[in-house]
């Protein structure tokens, strides 16, 4: 079921996305939708370069597992306010 979500935009901001839907010959909301989704899974996923060298550092990966046992365990420091 789609939903019906409301946004505030400045001017020149919807300026850009009404100019942009409008080359395309498509509604704002549907470039909306379609730049949203885009740019949430690339941020979401990893390149397979990235993922290979994340997981052939051994010394990254035993210091992930022992902060991810201490933040489980509730012990550790932790950093806030990044």
């Amino acid at each position: 079921m789609a939903r019906t979500v409301t946004i505030r935009l400045p001017d020149k901001a919807y300026e850009v996305v009404r100019a942009a839907a409008e080359a395309d010959r498509r509604s704002m909301a549907n470039l909306i939708e379609t730049a949203t989704l885009r740019h949430l899974e690339e941020q979401s996923f990893m390149e397979p370069a990235e993922a290979g060298e994340i997981l052939s550092d051994r010394g990254l990966l035993r210091r992930l597992k022992a902060g991810h046992a201490q933040a489980a365990a509730r012990k550790g420091r932790f950093v806030r306010g990044l």
